[in-house]
């Protein structure tokens, strides 16, 4: 078991949290020992977005085993978790774990973010830089909203699709600006290129190529005056 210590304020003796083994016996504490057992999300000094994801159910409110959950959450990604009673500004990279695979995960996005907003090279990342996503995704064509601009492969043939795509069924705009299609064009694209084919097949039947190999030659032709074949018969009537 865990030995705790305690302080006394207000009245009340109150728990002493100063390693990260603190943190990680929590759940072994008696809840009777606890100042609060929940929490508000909003009305407190501390940041709500951060709050609000420790609020695992969406309630408005932290309970104690959300609390609990979000310590061991931190503790695999972080050398030692008493890295979160600094209270720091800003996380040093070489804080995180990077002997998991989440800790990995967590350092590799925090320095693409760094590079991202500007900062390569930095050995610590802030909520500031976190998050600040309009500028870390401008600097990627690759950033998750699910729109693929031409820019995001160096392919000339995708490219190219991607283009034809917009092209025929126009583009939408991503977070950063640029023009690409998505996951849905690209099927209806697709979907309608496979009627157009199969359209495109019937033409050399020979009740429709009633000229053999002229009838293309021959069309080509018709369009090339269509424009003064209609005035002619506007005319007419």
């Amino acid at each position: 078991m865990h030995t705790w210590k305690f302080f006394r304020t207000g009245g009340l003796d109150q728990v002493l949290l100063q390693t990260g083994d603190d943190l990680l016996s929590l759940d072994q504490l008696d809840q009777k020992l606890w100042v609060a057992l929940s929490c508000p999300v909003k009305g407190l000094e501390l940041d709500e977005k951060t709050l609000a994801m420790i609020d695992s159910d969406g309630d408005g409110r932290i309970r104690v085993p959300e609390l609990i959950a979000a310590i061991k959450w931190a503790a695999v990604r972080l050398k030692d978790p008493a890295e979160l009673l600094k209270g720091s500004a800003a996380l040093p990279l070489s804080a995180v774990n990077d002997s998991t695979a989440e800790g990995k995960v967590i350092l590799a996005s925090a320095r693409q973010i760094l590079a991202n907003v500007g900062k390569k090279g930095a050995d610590a990342i802030s909520a500031a830089d976190a998050s600040d996503t309009a500028k870390i995704f401008s600097a990627s064509a690759l950033n998750g909203d699910g729109v693929i601009p031409p820019e995001a492969t160096e392919d000339p043939a995708a490219q190219a699709l991607i283009k034809d795509i917009i092209g025929c069924l126009g583009g939408v705009a991503d977070r950063t600006g640029s023009i690409g299609v998505t996951a849905e064009m690209i099927e209806a694209f697709f979907s309608q290129l496979t009627v157009y084919l199969a359209w495109l097949e019937k033409s050399s039947g020979k009740d429709i190529a009633v000229l053999g190999d002229a009838t293309e030659p021959a069309c080509a032709a018709l369009k090339a005056v269509r424009a003064k074949v209609e005035d002619f018969f506007a005319r007419c009537r």
